[in-house]
């Protein structure tokens, strides 16, 4: 900067609130939200996560009516997480390609109620069905084996495509099932499914609340560090990713968000598709215990995390907070 004070006066932008809603560099609105939903069976049956305040687990009916107040709102599109129960829970998961399991009666139920009004995400990892708690199939040592667990994807995959998913997301960290899942996507006939790739997923401690809320965590042996990122490494974060796009990603995520900032930043200034961050359930928790603790003030707080990942570079965040982020921005 070759200007000096006084001629420069950066405070003179800041001075009056219309000067600096002119010169923000970044915006946030209710399309910048996935909401992401747990979905239990039963009829008129809520469960609220004790992990996570505020959040809880729908039963189908009353899913509806959280992704009717999702359009109301302007969210563009649901997450869909499941709570499978326990007695089809299995080693080889085979519940997770059965077309009328829970994730796809949710999603036709909200076909038949509201069509295309909004986008409908469906979380492609094993861990809901496994009774080990893993996202892939298990060798006879225990290993998360990648090849076999490709098939089992794909065959979710395609369940959920025929269900009426508009994006498939893989969460597992296979190696290899990006391409595998767009090619049986393009043989099937689904050529306008998306695939939204958890593409740097970490192995991270801020996943518990998660785990409780689709009944993993208990069941889980051991951790997941042979298939999700290492904390420490930020290059081969860049190779998932670039790995996934040329397989057919139309778009990344990064995930925990918060933590791994540069990671997003990284990925937005490498690549040229969108990248996505999940404020995943650990962050909400921590929020959510420091205003209970009255470190801060809910509102001020959610938003400007929020705007952090706008700012990273973010073209959109998945959050619990999405419907209360959406009130706030819809004044």
């Amino acid at each position: 900067m070759s200007a000096h004070f006084p001629k420069t006066r950066l405070r003179r932008t800041r001075a009056a609130a219309w000067s600096r809603s002119l010169h923000r560099e970044n915006t946030l609105s209710p399309a910048d939200l996935i909401w992401p939903l747990f979905v239990i069976e039963g009829e008129n049956e809520e469960q609220p996560v004790g992990s996570l305040p505020g959040v809880s687990r729908w039963s189908i009916d009353l899913l509806l009516d959280r992704v009717g107040e999702a359009i109301e709102l302007g969210i563009p599109c649901v997450s869909l997480f499941p709570n499978t129960p326990a007695e089809k829970r299995s080693d080889d998961a085979i519940e997770a390609w059965n077309s009328d399991n829970l994730i796809c009666r949710a999603v036709r139920a909200i076909r038949d109620r509201f069509g295309d009004a909004i986008g409908v995400m469906c979380d492609v990892a094993l861990d809901p069905y496994t009774s080990h708690g893993h996202d892939g199939l298990l060798d006879e040592d225990g290993y998360v084996a990648n090849d076999i667990t490709l098939d089992a994807l794909v065959k979710q995959s395609l369940n959920q495509a025929r269900a009426g998913a508009d994006i498939i997301a893989p969460s597992d960290m296979m190696d290899g099932r990006v391409g595998a899942i767009r090619a049986a996507l393009e043989e099937a006939g689904y050529a306008n499914v998306q695939i939204m790739s958890y593409a740097a997923k970490y192995a991270s401690a801020f996943y518990g609340p998660f785990r409780d809320a689709v009944g993993s965590g208990d069941r889980l042996k051991g951790d997941k560090r042979t298939y999700q990122l290492d904390p420490a490494n930020s290059d081969e974060a860049m190779r998932e990713i670039a790995l996934d796009i040329a397989e057919g990603a139309d778009s990344v995520m990064v995930k925990p968000g918060l933590a791994y900032l540069d990671i997003i930043r990284m990925a937005r200034d490498r690549f040229d598709v969108p990248v996505f961050a999940y404020q995943v359930s650990g962050e909400y928790a921590l929020i959510e215990a420091g205003v209970a603790a009255g470190g801060g003030e809910r509102e001020p707080l959610v938003m400007e995390k929020l705007m952090a990942f706008k700012r990273a570079g973010c073209a959109g965040i998945l959050t619990y907070y999405a419907p209360f982020a959406a009130r706030i921005l819809n004044g």
